[in-house]
């Protein structure tokens, strides 16, 4: 009897990372009330949508996908009165539930917004496919009258032709283009013409001034009818109606402002810029060289606006010990400055979280089984990192993270990430780097098992970024920004050594073979990485008025 029960038990499928809803503990009635933010919907210009996050599952793979571990279909449930359905969900299996699509509701003086599909077209079926799943399942697209676009598919578990009833089409006004996101299932090593890849989708025009609104349905690639949806929502009404006011916003950093954690080894820490300026920073102009200027405090004698022209850059102070001193940064007091601004048009809120640090300490290789340092390679004046929360505009939630790692990043759902004080995301700055992590460890930059070391760990040094938040520019309010956000030239001077010759240094002293690994580890690595430059700040940098590259 024993015996059975245990293969009974063994026979039972172990549970799914998927399996696990996520859900943060903020509510939306922990903000103040005003205005159109945290409201449950939003009016695209004669179109409301809704955000829901409840669902019901339709059809599961067991395999294919990340980490192989297949994807869940579902279709939203609690839909709200006068609402509709304008696409199912789909996510990975190797992370918690955490998703939403959007519901529709024509606006009151607009009834045409919305309308039944007049068919559906069958986009796949896995009746074919040798794969680990829970019955069959079926991909439809709604064929959407003239004059309308589908934003969504529908999902069955069944082949019979789903109910119009079932989804709504949108006015094509309320539609814009859209493009693949991040990779959600498939089975990439099949040889098969019939094959199918899901991915996320998003607006393919993003930034503070696109309007282009994320459905929060997926899309597909291939399939018997070769057929995705190209769409996604726009806000015809163009206003920022929905964006948090300045005690929101407040409370948004108050609920969600990240943890950072320093290397243990990690002797170059952040400061505030007054402090860099006030400890002897100086400005250079370009063939003045000998005499340069101290800054004041606000940076308010700053070059302003203008390029990058070479014209100007920021150094440490002359005196060696002086120089010694600012290196280091001033952690006690240093703040985190904040860049509010709308994304997808106006319906989330991203919080672009600025670190400064006076310097960024010296690059290491990890070589096979030697770790050696880079020499000067990667040290240059005045780094600048970031991290950005993306804010539901519909309800206040917290739905991604976004840490910048050199010349790339990492966007995670906030399920994927490492909380504290409630909802604080934590963060890891690498040594020396200062890039984000989400969790500690090492990432290297390069090949397999070699490449230029970023090292985190939990340090005892440590920064709340919300302790003496500084909000440097709120896009849809108007805020008067520092001086020193409006200096377009680079806050560190050029290239003081020769990277060829610092790198010669290091293969002098590498066995035989290691030297042509060693050589392809730079070669893949960023001018960025290596410090070939002073480094721009926050407002000269692309995502300051775009989308986060990931």
């Amino acid at each position: 009897m024993g015996n059975l029960l245990a293969k009974t038990l063994m026979k039972k499928k172990k549970p799914l990372p998927i399996d696990t809803i996520s859900r943060l503990s903020i509510q939306p009635s922990d903000f103040p009330q005003g205005g159109g933010f945290a409201t449950g919907t939003i009016d695209l210009g004669g179109l409301e949508v809704c955000q829901l996050s409840s669902f019901n599952k339709i059809w599961a793979t067991r395999e294919g996908g990340p980490d192989n571990l297949g994807a869940t279909f579902y279709e939203p449930s609690g839909m709200p009165d006068g609402f509709f359905v304008l696409g199912h969900y789909s996510q990975c299996n190797n992370k918690s539930l955490f998703g939403w699509v959007l519901g529709g509701k024509p606006g009151a003086t607009d009834p045409s917004s919305l309308v039944r599909p007049s068919d559906y077209s069958l986009v796949w079926t896995s009746e074919s496919q040798k794969i680990k799943q829970d019955n069959n399942g079926y991909i439809w697209l709604p064929m959407a009258p003239d004059g309308y676009k589908a934003v969504g598919y529908v999902v069955t578990s069944s082949p019979e032709k789903p109910s119009p009833d079932k989804i709504r089409c949108v006015r094509s006004d309320f539609t814009e283009i859209l493009e693949f996101d991040r990779w959600i299932w498939g089975l990439k090593n099949e040889i098969d013409p019939n094959g199918l890849n899901v991915y996320g989708s998003r607006p393919k025009d993003r930034g503070v001034q696109a309007m282009g609104v994320s459905t929060g349905s997926f899309l597909v690639q291939g399939g018997s009818a070769n057929v995705s949806i190209p769409y996604c929502l726009k806000n015809t009404k163009n206003n920022l109606f929905a964006m948090p006011n300045l005690s929101q916003i407040k409370a948004l950093i108050e609920a969600y402002s990240p943890i950072i954690y320093f290397h243990p080894d990690e002797k170059y820490l952040p400061s505030t810029v007054n402090w860099f300026f006030k400890n002897g920073a100086l400005l250079y102009q370009k063939g003045l060289e000998t005499s340069p200027s101290t800054i004041e405090l606000d940076g308010s004698n700053l070059p302003q606006g203008g390029s990058d022209d070479g014209s100007y850059w920021l150094d440490l102070p002359i005196d060696d010990s002086a120089k010694e001193r600012v290196k280091k940064g001033d952690l006690a007091n240093a703040n985190a400055y904040f860049h509010i601004k709308p994304m997808f048009g106006a319906t989330f809120t991203d919080m672009a979280i600025w670190i400064f640090y006076p310097f960024n300490g010296p690059a290491r290789a990890k070589v096979e089984f030697l770790t050696i340092s880079l020499g000067k390679i990667g040290e240059h004046v005045g780094d600048w990192e970031h991290l950005t929360l993306r804010v539901s505009n519909y309800d206040g939630s917290l739905k991604c993270v976004y840490f910048s790692e050199h010349s790339g990043g990492t966007l995670l759902d906030a399920s994927q990430i490492e909380f504290q004080n409630g909802n604080k995301p934590v963060a890891y700055a690498s040594l020396n780097g200062h890039a984000f992590y989400p969790k500690p460890g090492l990432v290297l930059q390069g090949n397999g098992r070699n490449g230029i070391r970023n090292d985190t760990a939990k340090g005892k040094a440590v920064m709340d970024t919300g302790i003496g938040a500084v909000v440097i520019a709120v896009d849809h309010l108007s805020t008067v920004e520092p001086p020193w956000v409006n200096y377009s030239r680079k806050w560190g001077p050029k290239l003081s050594y020769e990277v060829a010759k610092e790198i010669e240094k290091v293969k002098k002293v590498l066995p035989g073979k290691l030297k042509e690994v060693f050589e392809r580890i730079i070669s893949g690595v960023p001018n960025e990485v290596l410090g070939e430059e002073g480094p721009s700040g926050p407002k000269m940098k692309n995502s300051w008025t775009g989308d986060e590259k990931y």
